[in-house]
């Protein structure tokens, strides 16, 4: 059996997930798009290295910050690693907010498409700002994933949305096989009344603990088209370094941009998954309980 355990950013998955591979003798495998990237360990919020060593974990901080990482890799590492786990008599538990993740991980996609008939060539003149425009158009949600920077992506993106004949946030969505092993997929929730103002915290603690001295280093050092500077508590940054911007500001802003992605989760797990809400680890093993005597 796999267990999923998902739910907005914030909530306290990480935590749980550890306490539940304890009592399942499981391990965690990493589903969160930007905790695969070296470096980013704050920002990110990626697991402590005391949480590492309390039950293993996998596919976190492996992929160099100047590296491009997606969809297609993470389907194949993560399904390369469930099959280590079941050789090992281990119980997989996936964690992480990122759905497209999860899914591709988990369900029968067919994440390849012929592009070889589609001509971009009157793209090539286009700047990178009209690119963007263009993929925004094409693909709302994949344009906010892809900073105008990086052209090789957004053509990419949108040889896919021609190719399809629709928006490769939709190609996939619509791919709605069932799960390729028995899953319980489980949503940690948190009420949004609780859940903002602990964001808010979340973010204070992330300062304290050296947000700025972390990020700040990594974009002089890198560049700002680096691909993990996508991430929400980096990209944030970027004006700061380029002196548009103050340090309060940017704290503002990665609280409103939480907020927002926050909101985007919980769309997409309340009608891509078949989930359990849940609030406790009693809860989750309750469930696994039945599971296993029906």
């Amino acid at each position: 059996m796999i267990i999923v355990l998902t739910g907005a950013t914030g909530t306290g998955k990480s935590e749980l997930a550890i306490a539940l591979a304890k009592k399942l003798d499981g391990e965690i495998i990493n589903a969160d798009a930007f905790q695969v990237y070296e470096e980013l360990s704050i920002s990110t919020a990626a697991p402590s290295e005391e949480q590492k060593k309390e039950v293993p974990h996998h596919l976190y901080s492996f992929v160099p910050l100047t590296e491009g990482y997606d969809i297609h890799r993470y389907q194949e590492d993560a399904r390369n690693t469930l099959k280590k786990l079941k050789t090992l008599g281990k119980t997989p538990i996936f964690v992480g907010g990122s759905g497209l993740y999860i899914r591709a991980a988990l369900y029968d996609y067919d994440l390849t498409l012929d592009t070889s008939n589609v001509d971009m060539s009157k793209y090539d003149s286009w700047t990178n700002e009209a690119l963007h425009e263009e993929l925004e158009k094409l693909d709302p949600t994949e344009a906010e994933k892809i900073p105008y920077q990086n052209r090789q992506r957004m053509l990419r993106s949108i040889m896919i949305c021609l190719a399809a004949g629709t928006s490769k946030t939709e190609l996939l969505s619509k791919q709605n096989h069932e799960p390729i092993e028995k899953t319980l997929f489980f949503v940690l929730k948190k009420d949004r009344e609780d859940l903002y103002p602990a964001l808010d915290k979340r973010v204070d603690k992330m300062v304290e603990m050296g947000l700025e001295n972390e990020v700040v280093p990594l974009i002089k050092k890198y560049g700002e088209d680096a691909p993990a500077f996508r991430a929400i508590g980096v990209k944030e940054f970027i004006p700061y370094v380029e002196g548009k911007e103050e340090l309060s500001t940017v704290i503002e802003n990665i609280k409103l941009d939480t907020r927002h992605y926050v909101k985007r989760q919980d769309t997409f797990f309340r009608h891509q998954f078949p989930a359990i809400e849940v609030s406790s680890l009693e809860d989750i093993l309750k469930v696994i309980e039945n599971e296993r005597d029906n």
